[in-house]
């Protein structure tokens, strides 16, 4: 009864184990195909996007132009950990013929953080940058705080309704590019696109340990053969 119920056992983690195994194959082809998207996407020439479309995944990463007014006076400082440092994102509001878009002209630095620190472009501006999902909520452990003005993730909807923008906000935001600004803050381009792809590790695992599973099961098979055709006596 024991071997059998051993082997019933090393069976089902068998298969268990090689479902798992295809399971990470599949999302394999999956992410090799996002990456290779995502690339194509990144060197391909900007675009003019519908600005209050809803958002989808295949706006992500898209290079996009937009021109319009910004509104520095209700920019927003996101907390950002990047290359360069620790220091801030700067979300100001872009005012299009077709409504209102968040970008994210870059990174400065925590002593830079002063509204004259930092560059402002007057007038009519064309932004070229990356489209990107809005981070609800906050970071890990960190949940932002509108009424006391402290940010740790780029919430669009949050940021937007906190500095009070009464016109239609795009449901995305855009991270400009690295054209420098006078001064040289914002420092922009600092887009971070790294997907991890280890699936093609994790499948020669799970795969190893389907083996491992059927090899218990004939060396026990083996064992109880041997037995069974060993002289008694």
């Amino acid at each position: 009864m024991k071997r059998a119920a051993f082997l019933i056992l090393c069976t089902i983690l068998a298969t268990l184990f090689a479902g798992l195994g295809v399971w990470q194959l599949e999302r394999l082809n999956w992410k090799r195909a996002l990456i290779a998207t995502v690339d194509a996407r990144l060197s391909a020439p900007a675009q003019d996007p519908v600005v209050l479309r809803p958002w989808s995944d295949d706006l992500a990463y898209t290079k996009v132009r937009v021109r319009g007014v910004f509104l520095h006076d209700q920019e927003t400082l996101v907390l950002a950990v990047t290359e360069r440092g620790a220091g801030y994102w700067v979300m100001t509001p872009l005012v299009t013929d077709a409504g209102v878009v968040l970008v994210n002209r870059g990174f400065v630095p925590s002593a830079m953080r002063a509204a004259d620190a930092h560059w402002r472009p007057p007038g009519v501006v064309s932004v070229v940058g990356l489209a990107r999902v809005s981070e609800p909520n906050g970071a890990f452990l960190r949940s932002n705080a509108p009424r006391e003005r402290r940010w740790y993730s780029r919430d669009v909807a949050a940021i937007a309704s906190t500095a009070g923008l009464s016109q239609p906000v795009a449901p995305y935001f855009i991270d400009a590019d690295a054209t420098p600004n006078p001064g040289g803050y914002p420092v922009g381009g600092l887009t971070v696109v790294r997907f991890s792809n280890s699936h093609l590790l994790y499948a020669v695992i799970w795969f190893a340990l389907a083996g491992l599973a059927l090899a218990g099961a004939v060396l026990v098979c083996r064992q109880h053969a041997s037995r069974k055709s060993a002289p008694s006596g």
